[in-house]
């Protein structure tokens, strides 16, 4: 028996850890409780019945940009130019002649990520001397609207680079200070032209506010191994071990293997984390050399339904299928690496605390009808329940009240 609390509870039965043997799952005052056979709970406690479904952690997004999506309005006919930096110009101007919102917006997309299991998520936001802050400011409110439920990071994003358009340093300066929770940054060579300008910039915010890293770095081949290993060289000498991440980090799928192995001990030496949504277009970083060399290797969207691509959708155990296709991963102990990304080093690289299903750890549960892991990651069954914070936030893979 458990002892009983005064606070509310909610006790899961007959559910599988990860495909382990059935247990039950206290929840109390959102954290877990307890894990075990037969529990009890107080008479006041909600009981729900797992049925002996699969039971997941809450699903971990890393990398997406809810600021930008067009998800459940009209369809966006893309006519953009195939470079980046047409990708960069079009997006802005779009958003500017539309009045794009990225307060609903992000709302909108960030509860559907919530219905499918998402309940830590990283989203990277628009900061340029165009739109200032009020794209952030937008999904800062999203944020506070779903504090109880999701943990939604926040990254000050200049996707228009940082050096190009002055100012730009300034607006990331006070972004951190509104209140974001991650500096990002992006391709210090190939959109910024001066890399070495361009990341004492960088670090110099991040100093200042104490804060953690999170660049993109599309850059190929020589030039993002040199850009990446400048990024790792600020991040010995600023102290910054374990608060870097590189997103995309497409270089390294594309130099020879002696240079990729010395980058990527230094990124496991320095706790730098790799970030990929395992494109079909682009080298990837090797999934598996990563982890072997000591890399954490988080799993994410990217962008969905917005002026750079029409693909995508919120589901986390859809990116897990994904990255299980990019890197040919097809045993079961291998598609347990895909979920992975998602689950527990997605949570660990991006620094969610309190991950898990163990006692002490925040009370987020998914539940579906699969016999393993490997099983949840290739069918993507409906999620039966959704319980976030210790709350049932959806069933059947819609939100309650909605």
């Amino acid at each position: 028996m458990v002892s009983v609390s005064s606070g509310p509870e909610l006790l899961v039965r007959n559910v599988r850890p990860l495909g382990g043997d059935p247990v039950d799952v206290l929840m109390r005052e959102g954290r877990i409780a307890a894990v075990g056979a037969d529990l009890g709970a107080s008479p006041s406690a909600r009981v729900e019945e797992g049925g002996g479904a699969l039971l997941l952690p809450g699903l971990v997004e890393g990398h997406t940009h809810l600021d930008k999506t067009m998800w459940g309005l009209d369809w966006y006919r893309n006519d953009v130019g195939p470079q980046l930096i047409d990708k960069i110009d079009n997006e802005r101007a779009f958003r500017e002649a539309s009045g794009h919102d990225a307060g609903a917006q992000s709302l909108a997309l960030a509860r559907a990520f919530l219905a499918n299991g998402t309940t830590r998520l990283r989203t990277h936001v628009d900061v340029d001397t165009q739109a200032g802050l009020r794209h952030l400011e937008g999904v800062l409110r999203t944020r506070s609207d779903l504090q109880d439920v999701q943990q939604i990071q926040v990254v000050a994003f200049p996707q228009s680079g940082l050096l190009g358009r002055p100012g730009t340093a300034e607006l990331l300066d006070r972004s951190m200070a509104a209140g974001a929770d991650v500096l990002g940054g992006l391709d210090p060579c190939a959109i910024d032209g001066d890399p070495v300008r361009s990341l004492d910039v960088l670090f110099g915010i991040a100093e200042r506010h104490a804060s953690p890293i999170d660049i993109h770095l599309h850059e190929p081949g020589a030039m993002g191994a040199f850009s990446l290993g400048l990024i790792l060289d600020r991040a010995e000498a600023h102290g910054l071990q374990g608060r870097v991440a590189i997103s995309h980090g497409f270089c390294l799928g594309e130099v020879t293997q002696p240079e990729r192995d010395a980058l990527l001990a230094r990124m496991a030496r320095l706790g730098v984390v790799l970030i990929t949504s395992a494109p079909a277009s682009r080298p990837v970083p090797p999934l598996m050399a990563c982890r072997d060399a000591g890399v954490i290797v988080v799993g994410g969207n990217d962008g969905i339904r917005d002026t750079w691509t029409p693909y995508g959708v919120p589901d986390m155990l859809e990116r897990a299928m994904l990255i299980g296709l990019r890197y040919n991963l097809r045993r079961d102990d291998e598609l347990a690496v895909a979920l992975d990304c998602v689950t527990e080093s997605g949570a660990r690289g991006c620094g969610f605390a309190d991950y898990g299903l163990q006692p002490g750890c925040r009370a987020d549960l998914v539940l579906v009808d699969a016999r393993g892991v490997a099983e949840a990651v290739v069918a993507r069954p409906v999620r039966r329940l959704v319980v976030a914070g210790g709350q049932v936030v959806a069933r059947d893979g819609l939100m309650r009240h909605q």
